[in-house]
């Protein structure tokens, strides 16, 4: 089960309702659901599709929101190579096994195994974005406790998810591990898991090595998830 809140802020409370903000919100797509709904009704290729999952071919906001959530259940990564490894089926290298340890006595309390998330809100000890100056979850509880908290994202894939932090101000693990090892900030909600921690550079590459071994390429390049650009071949009104 994932976590009941959605957003870094924990600003949505179902799944249902969450492609809504990126597909309204101006900083995102800047859409209307309205209009979005009007574009599928008009073309050539959704009303079939509405049709084969719901028996008749009414588009609705309410079906579109569903069914995007519906498709978002179906991305479960669970074949990466720790996977493997925690099935006996494959073992980690000797790096990665130094990583693993490393991991487990530095990142896991936040990072917590199998999903790589305790699934709670934490300050991690970022400075403030001056341009952004986004303060997390105490926007939606407006509780001080809750200043600069932002949800715990999994580590599965990591490799692919940059830019890291809520905010995207890291480009690669190299700058998340600096920030984890000089750079932690304490604020009065700074969590009393996050300090600065002592890493050399061998056991930054070990640890950079465990953290790839979350990579699940099976998951990432599944043709089912590829962009559907037949859908942009067909004659669509705007």
């Amino acid at each position: 089960a994932w976590h009941k809140t959605f957003m870094w802020d924990g600003a949505v409370n179902h799944l249902d309702v969450q492609s809504l903000f990126p597909i309204t919100h101006p900083a995102e797509m800047d859409e209307k659901i309205e209009h979005i709904v009007k574009k599928l009704q008009e073309s050539t290729i959704y009303p079939a599709l509405f049709n084969k999952a719901y028996n008749d071919s009414n588009i609705t906001g309410e079906r579109v929101l569903k069914s995007i959530s519906q498709f978002m259940l179906t991305l479960i990564s669970a074949n990466s190579k720790y996977d493997s490894v925690m099935r006996k089926e494959k073992q980690f290298n000797e790096q990665e096994q130094k990583g693993y340890a490393l991991f487990k006595q530095h990142c896991s309390t936040c990072h917590t195994e199998p999903l790589f998330t305790n699934l709670a809100f934490e300050n991690n000890g970022l400075t403030i974005d001056t341009s952004l100056l986004d303060y997390g979850r105490i926007k939606i509880t407006k509780k001080e406790e809750d200043s600069l908290k932002f949800k715990v994202p999994t580590l599965r894939n990591i490799e692919f998810s940059y830019p890291y932090m809520h905010d995207g101000r890291f480009k690669s693990i190299s700058e998340v591990l600096k920030h984890y090892t000089n750079d932690v900030q304490h604020h009065p909600t700074t969590s009393d898991k996050v300090k600065n921690i002592k890493l050399s550079s061998n056991e930054k590459v070990d640890l950079t090595s465990f953290l790839l071994t979350l990579t699940d390429k099976t998951f990432l390049f599944d043709k089912q998830h590829a962009y559907p650009k037949y859908i942009f071949r067909s004659s669509t009104k705007e």
